[in-house]
């Protein structure tokens, strides 16, 4: 795994308490969110190269965990998924367990055959994608095997 070097938790309320809550207790709390699974992403920012942390939904396709960058519907990408963008190199925590994973934006055909899983896992997810025009991004985070 990549340096432990500290990642600066998302301002955003519920993520920060979210965040600290998961990694503190080793990923033995805080890993649902809205009753969906959740994990711990850190990403290095685009600008600053700093490690940055959120919390975040996923479903999984094979051994691979997949996050969706609705971002509530809202007609913007999240930040994160901006930063995963030029630097898909990230580290999750997935429960207890802590690895190096490698970040892909699904094709348009793989983001189809995966939706209706995602959207069993996170209902909202369908109306996130109603309420905008923006296509929504799915993004495969696949382990990376030393």
């Amino acid at each position: 795994m990549t340096s432990p070097e500290e990642a600066v938790i998302s301002p955003t309320g519920w993520v920060a308490q979210q965040a600290r809550l998961y990694e503190e207790s080793g990923g033995t709390k805080g890993a649902v969110v809205q009753g969906a699974p959740c994990l711990l992403l850190d990403y290095r920012g685009r600008r600053t190269g700093q490690w940055r942390r959120t919390v975040l939904i996923y479903g999984r396709d094979g051994d691979d965990y997949l996050i969706v960058a609705s971002n509530g519907g809202a007609d913007e990408h999240p930040l994160w998924y901006l930063n995963l963008r030029a630097e898909p190199d990230v580290r999750l925590r997935v429960g207890t367990e802590r690895f190096d994973a490698r970040a892909e934006t699904l094709s348009a055909e793989d983001k189809e055959r995966v939706w209706p899983h995602l959207v069993d896992v996170f209902a909202l997810y369908a109306d996130y994608r109603r309420k905008t025009e923006r296509d929504i991004p799915v993004v495969r985070l696949s382990r990376v095997r030393d």
